[in-house]
């Protein structure tokens, strides 16, 4: 739907990074669709598909991208100097969301209705995701005319609902408060009990694609999430909030295929640019595709052992040489809940970027790190804001420590400030969109 006519020609949302986010949000409903979105993009750009099974030979200028198990993907423009030489300067963030996913057996029917089971993937704030249209996507492996095959899917439309249970059934809800077991209380309806299950609906969606003779008896596995059918908006009294979905992190995934592209056009430095986006980090980041697995460490061997003429110890001295920026997004202050925040760290939306500091190593960040970061934004004209966690509560964390202690990058913890992190729907800030995408593009000009 079209916005409110003042939104066109407001100050704070002219800015085509914004209005080009909410688009990226709107084209990645799961981890392999934010995958599919950057490959689409990159490619654009002149990036060429690089093969974990295959040897790779670079030389200066090459722009390539690897993705791995089509959830994580790592894209690279060499430098002019071998990286051992040179080193990397890397952006790194994370493609998935909280959410609810679909169990491996999904056919329940209970009272008179076709449900689907699903179980929390990541801390996500369980009662956001009651009476909110949702939908599907993910992938799917078929057997098809060429053997097991994976293909993507999404459904695009309103299909389940999880209702919220009316007050006259729950007159304690007033003093105790709202109380949700995940098992029992966050299963969607699908439909009556004679709608089609989950199989039929997929091979339909799947036929919809081209794939005629799929039935579903072909269909072997997926990997679905659930996801908010509303689509990312402009809000606020002068178009001042950006209501989204996964914000967390995909706003930063932005900010990094952003910042590679708009480097990229410019005259070629002596190190190589790469960004890494990675799966799991909503759950720890244990998997073959996540910061704790090797997805970046072989990545880097490959680029130092792949440059023309090779160089010995090189991954080691190109490593030394390497800076890693972490860009996950970062707590503003809530105005009905300021004690909840550090006193003189509580960042503000719509003010800049956030650089974030744990003496506990639940960020990255360093005086070093810290310091680079905010003379990058000295450079651009901005002021970076700061936030620390309170001493009393537990600090989340970052792919940044992973990664740093996997690979022993030299590494910064950042993030733009946002509102209602993990909920089904989130909020952040127009006018912070293109100052992330600016310092993170300072970083890759040298």
């Amino acid at each position: 739907l079209p916005q409110p006519a003042f939104f066109a020609y407001h100050p704070l949302v002219m800015s085509d990074s914004a209005t080009d986010l909410l688009a990226f949000i709107d084209r990645s409903p799961s981890p392999y669709h934010a995958v599919a979105e950057s490959v689409r993009r990159l490619e654009a750009a002149g990036f060429r598909a690089a093969s974990e099974m295959d040897v790779w030979e670079l030389a200066p200028g090459d722009r390539r991208y690897v993705v791995r198990n089509e959830g994580s993907l790592a894209a690279l423009q060499i430098g002019e100097v071998t990286p051992a030489e040179a080193g990397f300067r890397i952006i790194g963030a994370h493609t998935d969301s909280p959410n609810l996913r679909v169990k491996p057996k999904a056919d329940l029917k209970a009272h008179g209705y076709r449900q689907l089971p699903v179980e929390p993937y990541g801390a996500l704030l369980l009662h956001t995701w009651l009476d909110r249209d949702l939908s599907l996507a993910g992938r799917v492996s078929f057997v098809g005319e060429v053997g097991l095959q994976t293909r993507l899917v999404d459904f695009e439309r309103p299909l389940l609902r999880i209702p919220n249970l009316a007050i006259h059934l729950q007159r304690e809800i007033g003093h105790e408060g709202l109380k949700l077991n995940a098992q029992q209380h966050l299963v969607p309806l699908l439909g009556l009990e004679d709608a089609p299950p989950l199989a039929e609906l997929l091979t339909a969606e799947l036929r919809r694609s081209g794939l005629a003779e799929i039935d579903a008896s072909d269909i072997r596995a997926y990997d679905l999430m659930t996801y908010d059918t509303q689509r990312a908006c402009l809000a606020g009294s002068r178009g001042e909030f950006i209501h989204a979905s996964r914000l967390d992190n995909l706003a930063s995934c932005h900010a990094g295929v952003s910042a590679l592209l708009a480097a990229g056009s410019g005259p070629l430095p002596p190190f190589t640019r790469m960004i890494v986006l990675y799966d799991h980090e909503e759950v720890g980041s244990r998997s073959a595709q996540g910061a704790g697995g090797t997805f970046l460490a072989t990545a880097l061997e490959r680029v130092v052992s792949g440059f023309e003429g090779g160089e010995p110890q090189g991954l080691a001295r190109a490593i030394a040489r390497s800076t890693l920026i972490s860009a996950d997004m970062a707590h503003a202050v809530h105005p009905n809940h300021s004690d909840r925040h550090e006193p003189g760290h509580r960042p503000v939306i719509g003010k800049g970027p956030v650089i974030k500091v744990n003496s506990s190593q639940a960020y990255a960040s360093d005086a070093a790190t810290a310091g680079l970061f905010a003379t990058l934004c000295d450079r651009v004209g901005v002021e970076p804001q700061h936030f620390v966690t309170r001493s009393d509560l537990l600090c989340g964390s970052t792919i940044g420590p992973i990664t740093a202690t996997r690979v022993g990058l030299r590494t910064v913890d950042v993030g733009n400030p946002m509102l209602s992190m993990h909920s089904c729907r989130e909020m952040a800030g127009t006018a912070d969109v293109e100052p992330m995408i600016d310092v993170l593009t300072a970083f890759f000009d040298g």
